[in-house]
């Protein structure tokens, strides 16, 4: 009798590890937004992305289009055309994920002066969810973080204008956004607190947080963005790395003379030297912008010396965003 061929033993299935899915390429992307105001579009057709750990700056002039920008980016605003995306979700419709992963702090205070610090963090702490320990832990770790640790039980009426903002920081930081959104945080406050937002913001970058900073300041942009976009009537002009940027409109170095004479009769003179990109007359001075001021300063010296311009003062300047701004937009920064 043949036996029975024997059953191979069931396999046990296994399920395979769970792979998580991709993270997304960018926190931000945002493509072609547009939004008008009556017959004034604010926004023309600005797109921009930023990664995880990127600080990105729009830097522009006030009505430049930041407030209006960033209100599309955090879902305050529906752009009339264009599309947001954050952490991966569509910023559309109710959009509640991608509002999740974002911490908005505007550019007025959004906190209450007859509240102490600590109770409107954790008032503010109880809309995000947050309950218990876990909402005493995040209090204290935000206070640490904008440097109000020591005043987090005073009234927040009792503060400076620079200390209420930081404190408007701390709330945008209580749920652990995935991008911290500030728009123009140091506009009317004292140095000292100027300094104080500025280094919190360095510090929350190098954790890994990714920022969307906007202001009018060049020094700023300079100091903390990983990349700048230069924002100008609405539209994005140009965008990259400092040194990108400055490269790409061909900045060169500036040479600052200061003195008394015939300046315009100089600034002619100037114009016609080699290696000279441009020039603009100032009150008692002159700014050369020249592609190398070690090479461009005896000629210029010599201009001044036959146009009869007795120079109180020569400086060199590196380029900087306000020397891009300009060549870009034809103005100065701040006008």
């Amino acid at each position: 009798m043949t036996a029975p061929a024997e059953t191979p033993a069931a396999t046990e299935d296994v399920p395979a590890p769970a792979v998580p899915p991709a993270a997304p390429a960018a926190v931000v992307a945002c493509r072609g937004l547009v939004k008008a105001f009556g017959a004034r579009t604010a926004v023309d057709g600005v797109g921009f992305s930023i990664a995880r750990g990127e600080t990105y700056g729009l830097l522009g002039p006030n009505g430049a289009g930041k407030t209006t920008t960033i209100s599309m980016v955090c879902g305050l605003l529906a752009p009339d055309a264009g599309e947001v995306t954050v952490a991966g979700h569509p910023m559309a419709g109710a959009a509640l994920a991608a509002k999740a992963a974002i911490g908005l702090v505007p550019q007025d205070v959004a906190l209450y002066d007859d509240l102490t610090a600590r109770e409107n963090l954790r008032f503010f702490g109880k809309l995000q969810l947050l309950r218990g320990g876990s909402l005493g832990t995040r209090v204290d770790a935000v206070l640490d973080v904008v440097g109000l640790a020591d005043r987090a039980d005073d009234l927040l009426g009792t503060y400076s204008g620079g200390m209420k903002r930081r404190a408007n920081i701390a709330a945008g930081l209580l749920h652990e956004p995935q991008l911290l959104v500030l728009d123009e945080p140091t506009v009317g406050v004292d140095p000292q607190s100027r300094n104080a937002i500025l280094e919190s913001v360095e510090a929350l970058g190098a954790e890994g947080l990714s920022v969307l900073y906007t202001t009018h300041y060049m020094e700023e942009a300079e100091r903390l963005c990983d990349r700048v976009g230069i924002i100008d009537e609405g539209r994005l002009v140009a965008e990259g790395t400092r040194r990108e940027l400055i490269t790409r409109v061909g900045a060169g170095d500036r040479i600052d003379v200061t003195g008394t004479g015939d300046l315009d009769a100089f600034t002619a003179r100037v114009d016609a030297l080699d290696g000279v990109l441009g020039t603009e007359a100032r009150a008692g001075a002159v700014a050369i912008r020249v592609h190398d001021a070690p090479a461009a300063l005896a000629p210029v010296v010599h201009a001044a010396e036959d146009t009869g311009v007795s120079v109180t003062g020569i400086e060199v300047v590196e380029p900087d965003l306000e020397d891009v701004f300009l060549h870009l937009t034809g103005k100065a920064l701040r006008d």
